[in-house]
C-alpha cells in the first residue's frame, strides 16, 4: 500500500502522510461544515487515523482534507471533504477528487460512496450519481451516539 502518496500544484500540495496533518485545523474547519457540527473532537482523531487521509496543504497550511474509508480491494466511502473557505473557487476541490480518485490503491475500485446535501455537482463530474438499486441499500443511522455505544 502506497502510505505517503503526494502530489505537487504551484505553492500547494496534496498529501496522505499523516504526520503532516494539522489535526486543529482540520478541527477548525470540520466545525463550520454542515454534516460534522457537534462531532467530539476525540471522534475526529479517531477517524483521521483509522482512515487514507488526503490533506491540502498551502506551504505549511493546511487548507483542505478528504478521507476514504476502504478495503482497498472493492469498496471505498469519501467523507470530510472540504477546502478552507479562503481558498475556495480555485479548483482546489476539484484537484483533491482527481488525486483521491487516481491514488494507486484507490484507482481500481469497484464501488464508492459518499453522502452530500449540497455538492451533487462537483462529484457527478467524478462519476457519481444518485444510487442505482437504493432499495438495496440501508443504514444504521445513529446521530446522537455517546462515546461507548449508548
Amino acid at each position: 500500500m502506497n502510505k505517503n502518496y503526494e502530489v505537487r500544484r504551484d505553492n500547494f500540495l496534496i498529501s496522505t502522510d499523516p504526520a503532516r496533518l494539522d489535526v486543529e485545523a482540520v478541527v477548525d474547519m470540520l466545525t463550520r461544515a454542515y454534516w460534522a457540527k457537534g462531532r467530539p473532537r476525540e471522534r475526529t482523531e479517531r477517524a483521521l487515523q483509522n482512515s487514507l487521509t488526503f490533506g491540502v496543504y498551502d506551504g505549511d497550511r493546511q487548507i483542505g482534507l478528504a478521507r476514504v474509508v476502504s478495503d482497498y480491494a472493492i469498496f471505498a466511502y469519501l467523507c470530510d471533504v472540504l477546502i478552507h473557505e479562503e481558498y475556495r473557487g480555485q479548483g482546489l476541490g476539484k484537484w483533491l477528487m482527481q488525486t483521491i480518485l487516481e491514488h494507486p490503491d484507490l484507482r481500481s475500485m469497484r464501488r464508492w460512496t459518499l453522502a452530500t446535501a449540497d455538492a451533487h455537482g462537483l462529484y457527478r463530474q467524478y462519476g457519481f450519481d444518485t444510487l442505482a438499486e437504493p432499495a438495496k441499500w440501508m443504514e444504521r443511522f445513529r446521530p446522537f451516539i455517546e462515546e461507548g455505544g449508548r
